[in-house]
């Protein structure tokens, strides 16, 4: 599966606004169009950004159901609202799946109880071949700490073929979430192997799932 893993920055107080858009109108229609919505958050660190993930079969199938979604009457009927509450939405890492998400059924629309659970996504720019080092050194240490991996992606890099729609370029990125219950059984592992892999600090990104998140 291909992934986008979006990061908006906001305008001044309009991120609750959007994913109220986003949560009535544009998952059932997105998902009609032939892509899923497995993930959207609140970071709760950075109250002008809403991060969240969009998966798609194969690279064909992305170029498809974006030309479907972007040319359907559902975004062309609420595009300019939704452009309002934007500065920016070209934060976009395009990526392989190598752990799929864990989802659970949709809350149907206008749903407001928000799933107690905490997500930390880890963002690192590493060299190529990262993941099988990551696999057999890295994750067998998160699970004996008890923070297991519950998804994994690398750098997708074939060439974006929905331009409209800019993504990163020039990047080899490994990213991996953990999830928690709650915010309060949030901890970090010392991962000391992971400094003589990486090109770059690490980002890490605490993901608070918004009401109509599968990933709960």
């Amino acid at each position: 599966m291909i992934y986008e893993l979006r990061q908006y920055t906001m305008r001044p107080g309009r991120r609750d606004t959007l994913i109220e858009l986003f949560e009535r109108e544009f998952i059932e229609a997105q998902e009609a169009a032939g892509m899923r919505i497995p993930g959207s958050f609140r970071n709760p660190d950075a109250p002008g950004m809403f991060p969240w993930l969009r998966a798609f079969p194969d690279m064909p199938a992305r170029k498809a159901a974006l030309e479907a979604f972007y040319g359907g009457p559902v975004w062309q009927a609420n595009r300019d609202a939704a452009n309002a509450t934007m500065i920016d939405s070209d934060d976009v890492l395009l990526l392989r799946a190598l752990v799929e998400p864990p989802v659970q059924e949709r809350p149907p629309v206008g749903a407001a109880d928000l799933p107690p659970s905490l997500y930390v996504a880890t963002i690192c720019h590493v060299e190529e071949d990262f993941a099988g080092f990551f696999a057999a050194e890295v994750a067998p240490v998160l699970a004996e700490a008890g923070v297991p991996v519950v998804a994994a992606f690398e750098s997708e890099h074939a060439e974006n073929t929905f331009p409209r729609l800019p993504v990163r370029t020039g990047e080899q990125v490994f990213v991996w979430f953990a999830r928690f219950d709650t915010p309060d059984d949030e901890r970090q592992v010392d991962l000391p192997m992971l400094k003589q892999r990486l090109t770059a600090a690490p980002q890490r990104i605490r993901l608070r799932p918004t009401a109509r998140s599968t990933m709960r």
